[in-house]
């Protein structure tokens, strides 16, 4: 007899939950794993923006007016996990109060401290704040100063306040730091789950000096002795089992997949998880065991793959190299040890061999040179540092980009959920828009602009080809790069352009990129065959992907801002100083140019002559009308430091006379 409907008991649905984003101090949405919701100021219940939290759907009452956009409505029941434990903001002198005005403006709640607990705090100073209370129907957002960063004049210019302003996590809770203490390697227990010992392989990492996490290794032997048609070499790939550490939902997880990437300023990291996994039991360090995800590319003695392997192990790297000094090795300036020395120079070998190749598939090569400001024991700039591709970094790259190529062809070719990283071909009104400048060079003749606006991928490469070493090509390949899309994380194999590569993900960073860590979890549950339940994390896989390729944006902004900080700090040594640059942007109020060492700065339209600079936005130059001189993007010029303001976030030039 079938059941009664009196007899049928139904499991209660699970409240959506999700990360709020508040825009304005005032609405927020909440994304979550059925979509997103729009949640009124009068329903945030003391949210911070950032949180994660659990929330109900409210009756539909029409559609939303404004920011909502018709939007399913919803009041947030309760966070699930904070993540401002600390908040950074102005001090206010309120009587016996001290009020913290926070720097995010998205934070729209002040809080409040006992003004005769920290009696000395200057008013207007930025402060550094641990909430005690959060906000509530009964109670006002309360907290304790940590720390006081700096002076109302200082707080503008500061590290902390670009931490501050783009809203980057300082502090773990309590629970991930509990976590990540109670970590172990437990070799026996790994070797019983099935991880494969290849700690008797010379493997090592190779990264830069000043690296304090070490997340990928290399290994590379003769293949005579493996069952692979046609293999040569086995190429090792091995990357830190971050997933075992950082189950689903965890404190660590829930603290990592917020902060989404690790955040590399000037003068600090802000890792995405706690240092006793960051720096400790997920780090390669040389010597130590450590657990790994190995993926082991067989190759042909051209160097192309004809086989895969991919599997948990324990692993121990026999030495950590940088960059420089693998550099210096081939160059025959350093002595390696010699069994890695000839592992590298292989490896150097493999490295120029993929480059040719993905080349000759239409992939596309910037090299612009990346700058970081070294800093003494105070803070204080020393010198820049410029570091640009060299034979080291390809090898390392190469081996790191067919590794994630073969992890996305693996997962893909089984269709199995994972997240993707996805490069789309850029739009012909982009690429259009380069050909008035384009045409003015005698080699684009030789390339069809059709090919070239309709993005065939080795038009444009062809153009970036032809243009390296000539005057012009600084101009070419910013103006190129410039018409690209942004790369960016999504839950469907999609291809990556730049690389010419149908598929692509990110696998060999888990300790600093959470996708990486996602990928390392579908991949561990597609190899065991003893899918865990992961339902809620597929179904969150749209809304990470988006939240990772945001947080990414935030990283660098951040990253680059510290640098231009610090950079701005080191040029105000040369007030008065000649230096040689190239124009890097026009607009009708000037010219924008870049020194050698990437500083840019603003030479005003009245430092350019006595005559009127009309602004040619078709073809990226200001023309003199009465004289016909022409300044355009890439040009040389020869400038003046006039005025370095870090407050202001600037420098200015003149042309020297």
């Amino acid at each position: 007899m079938g059941r009664t409907r009196k007899h049928t008991r139904r499991r209660p649905r699970a409240n959506p939950h999700g990360v709020l984003t508040v825009h304005g101090g005032t609405f927020g949405f909440v994304r979550t794993a059925e979509g997103e919701y729009f949640i009124p100021e009068s329903k945030m219940a003391g949210a911070f923006d950032g949180d994660l939290v659990e929330i109900a759907p409210l009756p539909a009452r029409g559609a939303q007016k404004g920011a909502a956009e018709e939007r399913p409505t919803a009041r947030i029941l309760r966070v699930i996990d904070r993540a401002h434990d600390t908040v950074v903001g102005r001090y206010e002198v309120a009587e016996s109060f001290g009020v913290v005005v926070p720097e995010d403006r998205n934070i729209s709640y002040d809080i409040f401290t006992m003004r005769a607990d920290f009696p000395d705090v200057p008013d207007g100073a930025l402060v550094r704040v641990r909430m005690t209370a959060y906000p509530s129907r009964h109670e006002a957002a309360c907290g304790v100063i940590e720390e006081v960063l700096g002076t109302a004049e200082e707080a503008t210019i500061s590290v902390d306040a670009i931490v501050a302003r783009n809203k980057l996590e300082t502090v773990f809770s309590e629970g991930a730091l509990a976590e990540a203490q109670a970590a172990q390697l437990d070799e026996v227990g790994a070797l019983a789950a099935g991880y494969r010992d290849v700690r008797g392989r010379c493997v090592f990492t190779i990264d830069p000096a000043d690296a304090r996490d070490f997340d990928d290794a290399l290994s590379l032997d003769p293949a005579q002795d493996f069952l692979r048609d046609g293999a040569v070499w086995r190429l090792g790939v091995h990357i830190a089992d971050v997933s075992h550490y950082v189950p689903w939902n965890s404190s660590l997880d829930l603290g990592a997949r917020r902060r989404a990437t690790s955040v590399y300023l000037v003068d600090r990291v802000i890792p995405m998880l706690p240092e006793q996994l960051s720096n400790g039991l997920c780090s390669l360090n040389p010597n130590e065991t450590r657990r790994c995800m190995t993926c082991d590319v067989y190759l042909d003695q051209d160097w192309k793959a004809v086989g895969y392997d991919i599997y948990p192990a324990l692993m121990r790297s026999q030495a950590r190299l940088t960059y420089g000094q693998v550099q210096q090795a081939l160059d025959g300036d350093a002595a390696l040890p010699d069994d890695i020395m000839q592992r590298v120079r292989f490896l150097s070998q493999f490295a120029k061999a993929r480059i040719a190749a993905r080349q000759a598939a239409g992939g596309l090569d910037f090299d612009f040179p990346e700058a970081r400001v070294a800093l003494d024991d105070d803070g204080k700039p020393l010198r820049v540092d410029l570091r640009r591709k060299t034979e080291a970094t390809s090898l390392v790259e190469e081996a790191m980009i067919l590794a994630n190529e073969v992890v996305a062809q693996h997962l893909s070719a089984r269709g199995f959920p994972a997240l993707y990283r996805v490069h789309e071909k850029p739009s012909p009104d982009s690429l259009a828009a380069l050909l008035p400048v384009l045409q003015e060079f005698s080699w684009f003749s030789r390339i069809s602009p059709e090919r070239f606006v309709a993005g065939d991928a080795h038009a444009i490469a062809r153009v970036l080809s032809e243009s390296q070493g000539r005057l012009e090509g600084s101009l070419v390949q910013t103006l190129v790069l410039r018409a690209m899309k942004r790369a960016a994380y999504k839950p469907t194999c999609d291809g990556h352009f730049g690389l010419a590569s149908e598929a692509y993900t990110h696998f060999t960073s888990p300790i600093r990129r959470y996708p990486d860590l996602v990928v390392h979890r579908m991949l561990r549950a597609q190899l065991t065959r003893r899918p865990q339940k992961f339902e809620q994390e597929v179904a969150a896989l749209p809304w990470i992907a988006e939240h990772a390729s945001d947080m990414e944006r935030v990283a660098e902004k951040a990253a680059r801002q510290s640098q231009e900080l610090k950079l701005i700090e080191y040029m105000a040594g040369f007030l008065g100083e000649a230096f040689d640059a190239t124009v890097s942007g026009v607009a009708s109020y000037g010219m924008y140019v870049s020194l050698d060492n990437t500083a840019e700065g603003m030479v005003a339209a009245r430092y350019l002559g006595d005559e009127y600079f009309a602004c040619d936005t078709v073809r990226y130059q200001l023309v003199g009308q009465d004289s016909g001189k022409v300044f355009r993007l890439g040009q040389r010029v020869r400038v003046v430091l006039a005025a370095a303001d870090a407050k202001a976030g600037r420098l200015d030039f003149r042309l020297e006379k």
